[in-house]
Formats: C-alpha cells, sequence, structure tokens
C-alpha cells in the first residue's frame, strides 16, 4: 500500500535500492543533489543534470518530459551524503509558474515494482524551480520525507540556498537548463555565508562543514491547505522578542508571528583539523525495527559539536513530524466539511433520511485519517524521545540540564581547555507530546544579547505569578546562565560585571558573590552605573580600534581581552540619558569585541523613554523566566513552550560549580 505523504511528513524505507518517480504536470528538467546532514552542497559536483547525468548511485534523467524515472541505490551513494533530493525544474520557453500547471506526482517505488510513498506537489504558485522530495539517512536507516520547497527565483536561486556560492549556483543552473550565466536571476540569491542567529537570533541550527556556510534549508509550510509558503525562499532575517511576542507583536512594533529561532553554524572548527572518531556503528536495525539511537550521531569534528548537530536534528524532525500531523487532521477536517455540505445540499438525502447516514460515514472517514496520522506522530515521536534518553546524559556541561550528572563528580571537576561551542537555556517542547523535550541551545561567543523579561505583560504565565516572585525568578535565571557561562569557559576567559543600581538583585547574586567569580563588586547607584558602562565602553572602542589597525597585540595593558559579560538588574533604574546611549552602544558593537549584554527588566518601567529604546529592545534576545511559548522553528514556525533551566530546589550544584570556577582561578593567578 502506498504510503500518501503530505508536505513536511516522512516515511522509512525499507530497502536500498529504489526508483523515484516523476509525472509532472508539465514537461520538465529533473535534477538530483547529494548533500550533508544539513541539506548543503558539497560543491557543483554533488549535482546531478543532463549535462553531468551519473552520480555514485544514481543517474539523472536526460532531457526534458513530463515523466521522469531515477534510479538510487542508496548503498552506493557513500558515506558523506545524507540527503538526495529531487529538483524539478521548468525549462526555458515553457510556463512561466508551477502554478499555472497541473499539480506534479513524484513517489519512491520498488524498482520495476510498487510504489512505497507519494507525494503530490501542492500550494505552489510563482516558484520556476522546486525541491520535490528527499530521500535521507537518520541514525543509519533511510527514509523519504515530502518537501515541495519552491523558488521563484529558479534554480540558481535553489542552488545557493543548498550552499554554492552566487557565481557557482548561476553557472551551474546555466549548465543544467542550457542557459547562459547572465540569464539566471541573482537577486534573491545568497552571497556568502547566512546571517548567523540565536532564538530568536543566536539559536544556530548545525551545518557540518566547517567550511561552508550554514543553512539547513528554508522549508516554510509543511501542511496541506496552509497559506502559501514564500514564492522566493531567503535566509530570515532573525526577528528580536520584546514586549509581548507571544501574540506576535513586541510592544510598539509589529511581527508576522512568534520570533523565529536562527539556525546557522557557529564553524568554530578548520577543514585542515582531523575530526574526532565518531561514535562506535551500531548495527542495521532489523526489517520492521526502528533505528537505534547514538549519541554523536551527527557530522562534526568533535564529539561536541556532533552533539550540538544532533540536537538540532532532534529539533527539524519533531518541527517536520508534527506539521505532518497538523496539515494531516486539517485535511481530514476540510475534507469531512466538504462532505458535509454536500449531504446538506442534495436534496435526496433531505427528503429520503439518509442525511444521518451521510454525515456518519463523513465522521468515520475523518476519524480513520486522523488516526492513521495519529499514528504516525507517535511513531515519530516515540524514536525521538528514545534518542532525547540516549543523548541527555551524553551532553557536555553546557549543553546538560543542571540535574545531569555531568555537573557532579570526577567529569566535572577539571576546568575546560577552551570555549564551549553552545550554552543552553532551556527546553522546548510542543503541545502534541509535553514530555519531549528538546534541549534550546544557544551558540558561543553570543552574538547578540539576552534580556530576561521580569515584567507581568509578557504572558498569562507570567501574569498569574506575584511580581516579586516573577522578579526573583528572573534574576535567578540571569545567575544560573552567568554560572554556567563561568563554569563551561576556561579559567581566565570569562568575566562577568554587574549592574544592580538599586541592590534589589543582592539576594540572587548571592551565590555569584560569595564564590568571589565577579569581575568586581556589583555595581550600585548612578555613579556605579556610570562607571561600569564607561569602562565597558573604553573596552570596545579600543578593541576595535585594534582590529582595523591590524594590531591587537598593541592594546593598553590594562584592557582585558578576556569576553565579558554585563548584568543589568532593575533597569532603567540609576540610569540617565547618556548611560541609556552607552547600554544601547554596548548592546549594539560590544558582541563583536567579546563584550555581551544580559538585561533583567521589565519593558513597560522603561516606556518614559518611548520609541528611543525600542531598538535596544529588538536587539536582544527575549528570555521567560516562566513556561511560555513565544518562539518559532525555522522551519515551519511552530510556536514552541520555553521553559528555562534553573538548579534543582536545594541543590548545591551551582555553588558548587562556581567553588570550582574560583578555585581554578586561583591556581592560574
Amino acid at each position: 500500500m502506498t504510503a500518501e505523504l503530505v508536505r513536511g511528513q516522512n516515511h522509512p524505507l525499507s530497502r536500498s535500492r529504489v526508483e523515484i518517480r516523476i509525472s509532472a504536470g508539465t514537461p520538465v528538467l529533473a535534477l538530483v543533489q547529494v548533500c550533508d546532514d544539513a541539506g548543503r552542497l558539497a560543491g557543483p559536483g554533488a549535482v546531478a543534470h543532463p549535462g553531468a547525468r551519473a552520480l555514485p548511485g544514481l543517474e539523472a534523467p536526460e532531457g526534458i518530459s513530463a515523466q521522469h524515472r531515477v534510479p538510487v541505490d542508496l548503498d552506493a551513494v557513500g558515506p558523506a551524503v545524507h540527503r538526495v533530493g529531487v529538483v524539478l525544474v521548468l525549462p526555458p520557453g515553457g510556463p512561466a509558474r508551477f502554478g499555472a500547471v497541473p499539480a506534479s506526482y513524484v513517489s519512491v517505488a520498488e524498482p520495476e515494482g510498487a510504489e512505497l510513498a507519494g507525494y503530490t506537489l501542492t500550494a505552489l504558485e510563482s516558484e520556476t524551480a522546486v525541491l520535490a522530495l528527499e530521500l535521507y539517512r537518520r541514525q543509519g536507516a533511510w527514509k523519504v520525507r515530502a518537501v515541495g520547497q519552491g523558488y521563484a527565483d529558479g534554480l540558481g536561486a535553489l542552488l545557493a540556498d543548498a550552499g554554492l556560492s552566487a557565481p557557482a549556483a548561476a553557472e551551474l543552473a546555466a549548465a543544467a537548463t542550457g542557459l547562459t550565466a547572465g540569464d539566471i536571476t541573482l537577486a534573491a540569491m545568497p552571497t556568502g555565508t547566512a546571517p548567523a542567529p540565536t532564538v530568536p537570533r543566536g539559536l544556530r541550527a548545525p551545518s557540518p562543514s566547517p567550511s561552508q556556510g550554514s543553512n539547513q534549508g528554508s522549508n516554510q509550510g509543511p501542511v496541506p491547505d496552509a497559506p502559501p509558503a514564500p514564492a522566493a525562499p531567503t535566509h530570515p532575517e532573525p526577528i528580536p522578542l520584546s514586549g509581548t511576542p507571544y501574540a506576535g507583536t513586541s510592544g510598539g512594533d509589529t511581527a508576522g508571528g512568534p520570533p523565529t529561532i536562527s539556525y546557522d553554524h557557529p564553524r568554530r572548527r578548520t577543514s585542515t583539523e582531523p575530526p574526532e572518531p565518531g561514535p562506535r556503528p551500531t548495527a542495521p536495525p532489523r526489517p520492521g525495527e526502528p533505528p537505534r539511537p547514538v549519541a554523536g550521531d551527527a557530522s562534526g569534528w568533535s564529539m561536541e559539536e556532533r552533539l550540538y548537530n544532533q540536537v538540532w536534528g532532534m529539533f527539524e524532525d519533531m518541527a517536520r513530524s508534527v506539521a505532518a500531523y497538523r496539515g494531516a487532521v486539517e485535511f481530514a477536517d476540510t475534507r469531512m466539511d466538504r462532505e458535509l455540505d454536500g449531504a446538506l445540499s442534495d436534496p435526496r438525502h433531505r427528503l429520503g433520511g439518509s442525511g444521518n447516514a451521510a454525515r456518519d460515514t463523513a465522521r468515520a472517514r475523518r476519524e480513520e485519517l486522523v488516526a492513521q496520522a495519529q499514528a504516525v506522530l507517535d511513531r515519530d515521536l516515540d524514536q525521538l524521545t528514545a534518542e532525547v534518553e540516549v543523548v541527555e546524559p551524553a551532553l557536555p556541561a553546557s549543553y546538560a540540564r543542571w540535574d545531569n550528572p555531568v555537573w557532579h563528580g570526577a567529569r566535572s571537576a577539571a576546568p575546560p581547555s577552551e570555549n564551549p561551542l553552545a550554552l543552553r537555556l532551556g527546553d522546548l517542547h510542543l503541545p502534541e507530546r509535553p514530555g519531549l523535550r528538546i534541549p534550546m541551545l544557544v551558540r558561543i561567543p553570543l552574538e547578540r544579547g539576552l534580556w530576561i523579561d521580569n515584567g507581568r505583560t509578557g504572558s498569562e504565565a507570567a501574569m498569574a505569578m506575584d511580581t516579586d516572585r516573577l522578579r526573583r525568578a528572573a534574576m535567578d535565571m540571569a545567575v544560573a546562565h552567568a554560572a554556567r557561562l563561568l563554569a563551561a569557559h576556561p579559567a581566565d576567559r570569562f568575566a562577568v560585571h554587574v549592574i544592580d543600581a538599586a541592590g534589589a538583585g543582592a539576594a540572587s547574586l548571592a551565590p555569584l558573590v560569595r564564590a568571589g567569580v565577579l569581575a568586581g563588586p556589583p555595581a550600585a547607584g548612578a555613579a556605579g552605573v556610570t562607571e561600569t558602562l564607561e569602562r565597558l565602553t573604553r573596552r570596545v572602542d579600543l578593541v576595535q580600534m585594534a582590529l582595523r589597525a591590524g594590531a591587537p597585540e598593541d592594546l593598553p595593558p590594562d584592557v582585558d581581552t578576556a569576553d565579558q559579560l554585563l548584568i543589568v538588574h532593575d533597569f532603567p533604574h540609576g540610569f540617565d540619558d547618556r548611560a541609556v546611549t552607552r547600554l544601547r552602544y554596548l548592546a549594539d558593537e560590544g558582541p563583536a569585541v567579546g563584550v555581551h549584554l544580559l538585561m533583567v527588566a521589565d519593558r513597560d518601567e522603561a516606556s518614559a523613554y518611548g520609541p528611543l529604546l525600542d531598538p535596544l529592545w529588538r536587539s536582544l534576545m527575549r528570555l521567560s523566566p516562566v513556561p511560555d511559548n513565544h518562539l518559532a522553528d525555522p522551519w515551519v514556525h511552530h510556536a514552541w513552550t520555553f521553559e528555562p533551566d534553573l538548579p534543582p530546589q536545594g541543590s548545591r550544584v551551582m555553588e558548587q560549580a562556581l567553588e570550582r570556577v574560583a578555585a581554578a582561578r586561583r591556581a592560574a593567578g
């Protein structure tokens, strides 16, 4: 029986030799691209097209036709290939867009045999090239996923989105379509590495090849009958969090929905470094069994990087699986409504008394479709749950929850020898499986500041909480993040400054003060605010000048070259206009030279400044000290519930980590 897929849905493949069959609504070119596990092309030679048809394990069709067949031997594609994508392109002189022709159908079948899974490409409009579906490797097993991602600016934009430079993408698109490179549209093509992100600008998804840029693809809108995806996808500009992002607005600013969790890779390693050995391979699963999860089962130059990439793979898998389920339910509801309307409008049903039977039949069909979708979702989420159970215990301290054993015992005793790749801020989950938590990782160094909103207007959970408890929870969250950053860095490579003008955060700051790990006592009063901001502003100015002059070694000896974190509590208390200007300057210019901002504030309390502070709030990544669904994934834009990661009540795990930091500093000093 053929599995009918909707956009974003996947289906396991039980065999390695398959045939991809294409029935297009008009004659098209069919290309095949092979990518790494982040959807990135290794180069122009990773695309099979009519001018260069053969790649290991597959062969692209020849010429233009409405019917194509692509034989694929997944055992022969090579270990570096994790995704095999089928691309359909409207040829020169043909229809101007896919929306003007009948929907195409793409399927995966046994060679010369029955179909295993099929997908009808709906909701296309102005697109002229589309990534129809992909076969992808996951934990040693292969699956097929319906993609349906179209590009209005054609094949060149599609190839650039997959990692090729603009000139290389234009040249390859010209060779594949028979046009000249000058005829290939470059306007919507990325010209270099995509913007580096977070949640919403700083959370990074992986790109396993350190020598490449880092977009995992831009599949938007995974469900049928949903609003069409943008015709020419581009790397989205990350949307800042502020005000009430849960409702898609930011105080006086408006936005189109929850801020997007972006997903660029920090590319810490160089391609000349040999990768560390990967996880020990496990025996392939027997037919009918799900793949066996393995910690570190992703590409990368170190176990830390492989685990980072694996977490993002889990994040994407859950987003797409839930999107497919929601799309299937929406389709079932729409079909039931259509059938009920037809039954009620038919006079024979009204007069003959058969209307009840027609309604019962329509509802039964709906329940059958929903049950099938639920079974597929349960299968996928059960597999992800098993993977999370394997991955969580293997995470390094900067990725791990505070209750993870990595923060205790021998593994936590030795200070780290290099900076971490990323930092865990909390967990993300969806209502379909609240118990399945995906770690929320933000890359290090922070490319934008953090804002922990201690106001009560941000969410229902905050409004239901006592004001004093909410403010204490927000400051406790900031201190926990600072402690994790200190513990995850080598002793001399991270410094923390605090502005607490009114002294209201003293109880939360006590662990940092007692351990003696702050760069100085928390700054109090207007004078303390001014002095701290002046000192950090001077550091930013001097480092910028030294870098522009190409002489970073000539910095004055009193300039601390370690990364700096400034925690600002109770803003804007103690700030005058000049201090506010300096704070905005640090938020904008500081991250590029190692000065990072962590604000604990209520935006409403700074409303007297009006729109003057809007750029500041937009430049920061807003987090909530209470669970709330204010963040969106970059693939299908679900609203994910974020829950901060805090030390367990009554535990001394954070204090012990800070004591180890203090001891390491004494030993190094």
